[in-house]
């Protein structure tokens, strides 16, 4: 790793870090950056998670202080988040990866037309449709779970929970989107460490960058609110989607480049 080389991918932590605060789905750019660099498939998505640690507990700082994290609410499900994704992350030799990969496409379509569409939403709190230590009980550790295996969207999803079921105002879910995916990020980055799959130097080059790139994500969310935040879940949202359809192997792009390739010929 030259140091040119891990400037970069502090660079791209920073962008990460930045989005991954408001809408999730840094993943988006660490990933491919870090398969880019030469690291082997097991080692990226275990180096991502440390950059990963860094950004999501970055943007938990930045909320606490701003006073949108509530503890006493909130770090039961971070808990129950680390719980799932240590789970997770043991099962994931035998998960069904191209099931997951195959559905959540439309999931992440799903959430966007929510985002999109969705009445206005203010930082209020709202009907409950869970309370709590039931999110913490139920939805939490399954999310973490799935962020163990898989990861693409976990913040999507905790916010999306945090949102329409345990009643939080927009602001207020994206905080406590954070602080359980610093959970999760922390339980399955435990297990990979004791694998000893994470490349340390490019893991913390990204980390530094993203703990800054979060920190500036927060700030910007607070400040500017669902003006800055529906728009760019919507987008994040999408583009995850997206990648995930047009990947090698995935059931869309093996439906459609039969018919593209039909249409080119002719």
């Amino acid at each position: 790793m030259t140091p040119s080389l891990l400037a970069l991918l502090a660079f791209v932590g920073f962008a990460a870090g930045f989005v991954d605060a408001i809408a999730g789905g840094g993943g988006l750019l660490t990933l491919p950056a870090l398969a880019l660099a030469g690291l082997d498939p097991v080692a990226v998505v275990a180096t991502n998670k440390l950059g990963s640690v860094f950004g999501s507990g970055s943007a938990t700082l930045a909320f606490a202080r701003a006073g949108k994290i509530d503890l006493a609410t909130m770090s039961e499900s971070a808990l129950a988040a680390l719980v799932g994704s240590v789970a997770g992350a043991v099962a994931l030799p035998f998960a069904p990866r191209q099931a997951l990969a195959s559905a959540l496409p439309f999931v992440l379509v799903a959430v966007a037309l929510y985002f999109a569409v969705a009445p206005p939403m203010g930082e209020g709190l709202r009907k409950a449709r869970l309370s709590p230590r039931l999110y913490a009980l139920t939805l939490a550790p399954a999310i973490g779970f799935y962020d163990g295996v898989f990861g693409p969207g976990a913040g999507s999803f905790y916010m999306i929970g945090f949102l329409a079921l345990a009643g939080f105002g927009l602001i207020g879910a994206i905080a406590g989107a954070r602080i359980a995916n610093f959970g999760s990020n922390a339980g399955s980055l435990a297990v990979y460490a004791l694998g000893g799959h994470i490349a340390l130097a490019p893991g913390l080059a990204m980390g530094v960058g993203a703990f800054l790139g979060a920190r500036l994500g927060a700030h910007s969310v607070l400040k500017a609110g669902a003006r800055l935040a529906r728009p760019l879940i919507v987008l994040v949202s999408c583009a995850m989607a997206l990648k995930l359809a047009s990947a090698p192997g995935a059931p869309l792009r093996e439906w459609l480049e039969p018919m593209l390739r039909g249409a080119i010929g002719g």
